[in-house]
C-alpha cells in the first residue's frame, strides 16, 4: 500500500531544523527534504490530499513518564529515564539537559506542524498507535524518532540534521516492512505515560481518541550504520 513517511530533526528553525520524506514502497525521496516546518507540513498534506496515509516522526521526546500517585513518596521517581532510554550503555533520561531541550523545542514545532495540517485538513484522523493507522482507521500516525549514540549516521554531502532526519525515515521504512511497528524501543513502565503527541494533536483540532493522552508513543531507534539511501 502506498505510504508516506516524514521524519523531522528538531532544532532552531533558523539554522538546525531538517525534515526528510520517503514514499513507500520503493523508498522514493520526497523532493530533497527541507529545512523549515512549513515544508514538513506541506509534505504531509500533499500525501493526505492524495489519499495516502502518512507517518510523521519527530526526533524529540513525545511522551514522558508520570509516577503513580498511589504509593507513598511516589513522586520521588519523577524525571527518571524511560525504559530503553540509553545511549552507549548509559542512561540518558528525557529530563536531562539535551532531552529536555529537545522536548521543549520539539513540542512547539510538532504543535505548529499539526496545527498547520489541521488548518488545511480539519478533523483529520490522527493516532499515536500503529494498529489503527495500518488498519486505515486514521490517516496520520505520529511517532518518536530516537537518533543518538551509535545509531547516529555519518552525513555525506548533507548536514548532520538532514542525515538524522533521513536515517529516521529509513528506520521507519524498515520497521513497516518488517511489521514491527507495534514494538517500541522506549516505553514508560511502570509509570503512566503523558502522551505529548496526542496533546499536540488535540491542540491542533485533529480527531484523536482522548484515551491516547495516557497511552504510549511508539519510539523507533536508528541502528548503527543506518544512512540515507
Amino acid at each position: 500500500m502506498a505510504t508516506r513517511v516524514v521524519a523531522v530533526d528538531v532544532g532552531s528553525v533558523r539554522t538546525n531544523f531538517a525534515w526528510a520524506g520517503l514514499d513507500l514502497p520503493g523508498r522514493r525521496p520526497v523532493g530533497e527534504g527541507g529545512r523549515h516546518p512549513e515544508g514538513a507540513a506541506l509534505a504531509v498534506l500533499e500525501a493526505i490530499n492524495a489519499s495516502v496515509p502518512v507517518a510523521l516522526g519527530f526526533e524529540a521526546p513525545l511522551m514522558v513518564p508520570v509516577s503513580p500517585v498511589g504509593p507513598v513518596d511516589g513522586w520521588m521517581t519523577l524525571g527518571r529515564a524511560r525504559q530503553g532510554e540509553t545511549i552507549d550503555g548509559r542512561s540518558r533520561p528525557w529530563s536531562a539537559g539535551a532531552g529536555s531541550g529537545a522536548l521543549a523545542t520539539g513540542l512547539v514545532q510538532l504543535a505548529w506542524v499539526l496545527d498547520r495540517i489541521g488548518a488545511a485538513a480539519p478533523r483529520l484522523r490522527c493516532t499515536t498507535r500503529p494498529d489503527p493507522w495500518t488498519a486505515g482507521q486514521a490517516e496520520l500516525f505520529v511517532w518518536e524518532a530516537f537518533v543518538s549514540g551509535d545509531g547516529k549516521p555519518v552525513p555525506s554531502g548533507i548536514s548532520q540534521h538532514a542525515a538524522d532526519a533521513a536515517a529516521a525515515a529509513d528506520t521507519f521504512a524498515d520497521r513497516l516492512e518488517q511489521a514491527t511497528l507495534s514494538t517500541s524501543d522506549v516505553v514508560c513502565t511502570p509509570s503512566s505515560s503523558f502522551n505529548l503527541a496526542a496533546a499536540a494533536a488535540a491542540y491542533a483540532g485533529l480527531a484523536i481518541a482522548s484515551n491516547e493522552l495516557r497511552g504510549q508513543v511508539q519510539v523507533y531507534r536508528t541502528r548503527p550504520g543506518v544512512l540515507p539511501r
